[in-house]
């Protein structure tokens, strides 16, 4: 059944992480998915690379692709200064309700705007409909194959400015080549990877920063 594992990472959270601590919402999502069943948040050890990249870049307007069960949501959540607004879009219904969930357990659900949908649709209607000029920092842990496109798209729709930042996850394993390539060879970014591991396991994995 859709979400069986979703729904046992949030009732897991529920009866043993302490209501209301992000941190403490993040730390047993690591526990359960290190020790019972693997689930592909960004982890704790890119976690950290995560945080380091959005607090340098200390943005005002965030932007999220991919939220899964809420993760690395939550991880950024917790360091945005007051004034910043922060959208996440998930296409899984099951998923965004888990998220939706987790967040509210968190104590953050006034910090964090969840848009169900796809990228595709939602994109082109930041403007539009939620009043998004530009984007300061954007971080890609959604479909590897819709990196390069989304990239495209934020380009197209103007979203992206002198300073935007964008931070991409599985860039090695299972990887997203055709988004590398562009980022890196473009003119248009100024790049920095950052080695690491697929979450809770050996296999090499990497981010990629992308600074206009």
């Amino acid at each position: 059944m859709a979400g069986e594992k979703e729904h046992r990472i949030l009732e897991f959270v529920k009866q043993n992480a302490v209501s209301g601590d992000p941190q403490s919402v993040v730390d047993h999502i690591d526990k359960y998915c290190s020790q019972k069943e693997w689930a592909m948040n960004v982890g704790d050890e890119k976690g950290l690379i995560l945080d380091k990249v959005f607090k340098e870049t200390n943005p005002s307007l965030v932007l999220e692709l991919g939220t899964y069960c809420g993760y690395s949501a939550l991880r950024i959540a917790q360091l945005l200064k007051p004034s910043a607004r922060f959208f996440t879009i998930e296409i899984n219904p099951v998923n965004a309700a888990v998220a939706r969930k987790m967040i509210e357990f968190a104590g953050l659900k006034d910090k964090i705007e969840i848009l169900e949908g796809s990228t595709e649709h939602i994109i082109p209607r930041l403007r539009t409909d939620y009043g998004v000029v530009h984007v300061d920092f954007v971080f890609m842990d959604h479909f590897k194959d819709r990196y390069l496109v989304d990239t495209k798209l934020l380009e197209d729709c103007g979203l992206l400015k002198k300073g935007s930042v964008l931070l991409a996850d599985n860039v090695v394993y299972p990887g997203a080549p055709d988004f590398l390539e562009y980022v890196r060879t473009s003119g248009c970014y100024d790049c920095t990877n950052y080695p690491a591991h697929v979450e809770y396991t050996d296999q090499p994995d990497a981010l990629e920063k992308g600074c206009i």
